[in-house]
């Protein structure tokens, strides 16, 4: 990546965080504020509950391990902020640390990547700590050529605060530096857990805190109870378990089978890394990306802030021209617009059951399990290049029994051919 390349994207990064964050503080317009509430209705009377000795264990949307803990705890170490405008700034910097990681890469369409998608989110976007999470994960795969420790306890430490970072690992390259990467992703997650589990009663009621969801309206297979409104489904769209569901006839059902679903999708993984055949550069980064998209679009939840997930990996693979996700990520591209325009912007019609905001979102969902589909067979193909005439096995040389000399007579004098033949003028 040239200079010149390095210094545009990151004007370009200032200038669309300087706006996304005059929005999300409400210097400038911000049409959806009702996004930025989380942060004062939730997040914070978490932290003072944290902070007084507890897990919130009796908030039935406290759904997270942990190490989520210490992410909600640091922005009252942000003084004089007030609690919202420090988690703001927090989730900015974790912005600049996964832009600085990308930075680092081999050319420039990774960080533009991130720059162009991350404010198409708008300000929900730093009003969750998905963001902080991304970072970290960022982080652990851009560091993992040079220090498989760091980029473990990094892996550690992210699926502490929220779990889907260790699917990581999928792609750690062969041999002593994958047991090493999972060594120290072993040592940072139980350190991270262990330490809050000591200090603060109720930390693994965040295991069946989720036990009676029902389906979340945005996620993938809340498809067929999307259609099946308008037809007389008797069921109810309620909000549960801290977002919006659907509740009624056959959602258990439709439940089990996304279990179903992803529990397929980690078998196919654990066939891929088994039969993979070729392994480059880029396969650490590719695989990360296939297995966090095949979580998302086979899970009952997903959440609009999950979408940044999407980003962070997809542009972790295009830091290297090896990749074969450059297609994959121009699809997540397209579906964080449309991410926005369900949510916030027609949510409420989406929740009623409106057919122009069901269709965006259905346009949004084909286009992930588009995107999960291609990303899978594409790392599939990289690491299982068709046969060529090299990797046919040589024939195998047969005996071969020597064949007798054949018998040569003596040569004849010239007399003697001469005596033979009759001598001119004998007879």
């Amino acid at each position: 990546m040239s200079r010149e390349a390095r210094w545009s994207v990151a004007a370009a990064w200032i200038l669309t965080r300087a706006w996304l964050l005059l929005v999300t503080l409400d210097v400038l317009y911000n049409p959806y504020p009702i996004v930025t509430t989380d942060v004062s209705g939730i997040y914070a009377p978490w932290a003072e509950t944290l902070r007084s000795g507890t897990f919130p264990v009796d908030d039935v949307m406290w759904q997270y391990p942990p190490g989520a803990a210490g992410v909600l705890l640091l922005p009252m170490l942000i003084a004089p902020l007030s609690y919202t405008h420090a988690f703001f700034v927090l989730m900015l910097l974790a912005d600049a640390v996964a832009f600085a990681c990308l930075l680092r890469g081999r050319s420039v369409l990774g960080p533009a990547l991130w720059v162009a998608a991350v404010p198409m989110l708008g300000p929900m976007i730093l009003s969750r700590y998905d963001l902080f999470v991304t970072a970290l994960a960022v982080a652990a795969l851009t560091t993992a050529a040079r220090s498989p420790r760091a980029s473990g306890l990094l892996t550690g430490v992210a699926a502490a605060v929220k779990v889907w970072p260790v699917l990581l690992l999928v792609g750690a390259p062969r041999g002593r530096r994958a047991v090493e990467a999972l060594l120290w992703t072993v040592i940072g997650a139980v350190a991270v857990v262990l330490g809050f589990a000591a200090a603060l009663p109720g930390a693994f009621g965040f295991l069946t805190a989720q036990r009676d969801r029902g389906i979340e309206i945005e996620s993938v297979f809340a498809t067929p109870f999307h259609l099946a409104r308008p037809h007389g489904w008797s069921g109810e769209v309620k909000f549960n378990y801290g977002s919006i569901e659907f509740l009624g006839p056959h959602v258990d059902l439709v439940g089990r089978i996304s279990l179903a679903a992803s529990a397929l999708a980690m078998v196919w993984l654990l066939v891929w890394r088994v039969c993979a055949r070729r392994w480059t550069p880029a396969t650490p980064f590719d695989a990360a990306l296939t297995a966090v998209l095949l979580f998302v679009v086979t899970s009952r939840v997903l959440s609009p802030q999950y979408m940044v997930w999407l980003i962070g990996l997809a542009a972790v693979c295009l830091t290297r021209r090896e990749t074969t996700q450059r297609p994959v990520a121009a699809l997540i591209l397209l579906a964080v617009p449309l991410t926005t325009w369900e949510f916030p912007v027609w949510f409420g019609w989406l929740m009623a059951g409106e057919p122009q905001a069901v269709a965006v979102l259905l346009a949004r969902n084909a286009l992930l399990v588009t995107a999960a589909v291609w990303s899978a067979v594409r790392l599939w193909r990289s690491a299982r290049p068709p046969f060529t005439a090299e990797d046919w096995p040589a024939p195998e040389p047969r005996a071969v029994s020597p064949s007798p000399e054949p018998v040569r007579s003596a040569p004849q004098s010239m007399d003697a051919t001469r005596t033979a033949h009759g001598a001119p003028g004998s007879g």
